[in-house]
């Protein structure tokens, strides 16, 4: 019977998968000499993750540096929004996050993924997909709450998620981080006024 795989060494691979992939990049990640640099082979790291994409995904998943894992162990320490004010100081305090020097290194790997997502969406399509799902379920949970109907708070989760995303990107190709930031704030000042609860 063959014995199952170590959870430690899985944990262990992953954690120098994810900066292996941090440095080089998706575009000529092969198993061989991914393998190679780790000091495995390429069939330990099919035994432990079944496929190179299954192994990437979840090497970004367990990334403790994420905003949105960070984002929801402060939820569970502070409590989701109320307000339209603390929505806005909410969503600056994620955006802050973004200056995170490491979470920095990690977004041209996430635009690599979300290129490659749109170009084999049976590899790493799934990767970005649920990343984006993830933050608009969220901000629409946050907009349901400060009392917009199901309909327009998808769509302002969305827009939210989808400027975000957009505003980290582009800075990515010219360096105008403070025009990013400059943008962030006034995409804020545009939408807070109609965060209001209505009658």
């Amino acid at each position: 019977m063959p014995r199952p795989p170590d959870p430690a060494k899985r944990r262990d691979l992953l954690d120098r998968v994810r900066a292996y992939v941090l440095r080089n990049g998706l575009a000529d990640l092969s198993l061989r000499p991914l393998a190679k640099a780790l000091g495995t082979s390429d069939r330990m790291l099919l035994y432990y993750f079944g496929t190179k994409e299954r192994m990437v995904a979840e090497a970004l998943a367990v990334y403790e540096r994420r905003p949105l894992l960070r984002t929801r162990e402060l939820l569970e320490t502070i409590g989701p929004p109320t307000t339209p004010a603390e929505l806005r100081r909410f969503l600056e305090e994620v955006w802050r996050q973004f200056r995170d020097p490491e979470v920095r290194a990690a977004l041209p790997l996430y635009l690599e993924i979300m290129s490659a997502g749109v170009l084999h969406p049976d590899r790493y399509g799934p990767v970005m997909r649920d990343v984006v799902v993830a933050w608009t379920d969220l901000l629409t949970s946050f907009l349901r709450d400060l009392g917009m109907d199901r309909d327009r708070a998808r769509t302002q989760a969305t827009l939210l998620t989808d400027a975000c995303f957009g505003l980290l990107a582009a800075p990515l190709a010219d360096g105008h981080w403070d025009r990013a930031d400059q943008a962030f704030h006034a995409l804020l000042d545009s939408l807070e006024p109609g965060w209001r609860r209505t009658a």
